[in-house]
């Protein structure tokens, strides 16, 4: 048995060599081959051929395979399929079929080739498109949707067809013009089909705006409210909303495409309630301000406050129609009054005080003769002018006399007037017999 030495480490080799193809007498061992060593006139770039002077096998096992055997058992299982070992040791010819099935799943697939060729944790999943959540393939898709309840006429006006929820008209109904004329044929150029294929993309694309919006005025109830004048229709669990809560739901629209309709309606209610809430921080941290820190103080402090711009109220009325020659004195006597005024002290002789000079300069006002002892009292409590008191009191009983008579009435009270005053007479005009209950 001849022996060979390495012509790089000067080591002896046994087994497989590696020999230089272009290099004459040139041969290294497996370990410098590796390293891809280079002496003299030979590269590391130079055709190669592997020699060795024993039989070469790939594992090492107590009755190892030549590389022949191996090259045809791949080939076999490669040509008759996984799992036919019949027809796979017919082809390999010296292994039987048990041999050739037990000797592929060892190193094949329970290997080490087996664990880098098969992995077990897979980076991505299959997602399945025919699931009932909603997939591209959902059997759900085809499920009919309920139609929207509107009359014949209604239909009509809107152009929409309600079994087909589909409308005669589309949003960006223009949009098959981009595709409507267009073919592929043999002469296309890549440049040609690449711009008919932009062409559909942008077609595909103007679809989903126009079924985006379609869901959005189904889910939003907007065909309902277009059939009905522009009024949404109002559900059994729907409030009167304030002027307030209407501007603002109004600017909340703009938000309608990026959520569904039950969380729209829980952000508004929630930012509705954040608002109050903050109203009421500031409404208490006043209070506090005040000194107040029990519900029963503040209840007297509210009732203080609306007496006293009431009374603020009555007394610019009333200003109005008091003799200039008085008017000077009267309005300096009710800044000092307004300046002492504390919500907070409740003084009997100050507010005595004040009932007093009111009852005087309502004596002096033109008309305060010719009302009765009642009149006057009512008069005084709402703060309101003789003169006044008895337009609105004539304009009331004409009013009642021609609705008796079955007139048309076209009611007109004078400007600025109190809703709250103007029922105050009318309860005083039923109670003393002037009208009737109306």
């Amino acid at each position: 048995m001849a022996k060979y030495v390495c012509s790089y480490c000067q080591g002896d080799i046994s087994g497989v060599r590696v020999q230089c193809a272009e290099c004459s007498d040139f041969d290294l061992c497996l370990q410098c081959f590796s390293c891809s060593v280079e002496i003299g006139p030979h590269k590391k770039d130079h055709s190669y051929k592997i020699l060795s002077d024993e039989e070469l096998h790939i594992f090492a096992v107590e009755e190892p395979w030549s590389v022949q055997e191996e090259n045809m058992l791949l080939d076999a299982v490669e040509q008759f399929g996984f799992g036919n070992w019949d027809d796979v040791s017919s082809h390999v010819e010296s292994k039987t079929s048990a041999e050739c099935e037990n000797h592929y799943l060892t190193f094949y697939v329970h290997g080490n080739i087996g664990k880098a060729t098969f992995p077990t944790d897979y980076k991505f999943k299959v997602t399945d498109h025919t699931c009932p959540d909603g997939g591209p393939l959902s059997p759900s898709i085809t499920v009919p949707i309920a139609p929207v309840e509107m009359t014949i006429q209604e239909q009509q006006e809107l152009g929409y067809m309600p079994f087909r929820d589909d409308f005669e008209r589309e949003h960006d109904n223009e949009a098959e013009t981009l595709i409507s004329g267009m073919s592929i044929t043999n002469d296309d150029e890549d440049i040609d089909i690449a711009i008919k294929l932009s062409q559909v993309d942008k077609y595909r694309l103007r679809l989903h705006e126009r079924d985006r919006r379609k869901q959005i005025a189904r889910e939003y109830d907007l065909i309902s409210a277009a059939s009905s004048g522009g009024r949404t229709p109002k559900s059994d669990k729907s409030k009167k909303k304030s002027k307030d809560e209407r501007e603002f739901q109004e600017k909340m629209k703009v938000f309608c495409q990026f959520h569904p309709v039950s969380e729209h309606e829980q952000c508004f209610e929630d930012m509705q309630k954040e608002k109050e809430l903050k109203s009421r921080i500031k409404e208490l941290i006043r209070y506090r301000r005040h000194g107040l820190k029990k519900l029963d103080e503040i209840d007297d402090l509210e009732e203080k406050i609306y007496k006293r711009d009431k009374k603020k109220e009555n007394k610019k009325k009333m200003g109005s129609f008091i003799p200039a020659k008085r008017n000077s004195m009267v309005s300096k006597k009710a800044e000092g009054k307004v300046e002492k005024l504390d919500i907070l002290i409740d003084d009997d002789e100050v507010k005595d005080d004040e009932e007093e000079a009111e009852a005087k300069e309502m004596t002096m006002l033109p008309g305060f003769d010719m009302l009765s002892e009642r009149e006057r009292k009512l008069c005084s409590n709402i703060g309101m002018t003789p003169a006044n008191y008895s337009t609105i009191k004539t304009c009331i009983i004409k009013d009642y006399l021609q609705r008796r008579q079955g007139l048309p009435v076209k009611i007109r009270y004078p400007s600025g007037m109190d809703k709250t005053h103007r029922r105050k007479i009318m309860s005083f005009l039923t109670d003393n017999g002037w009208i009737g209950v109306t």
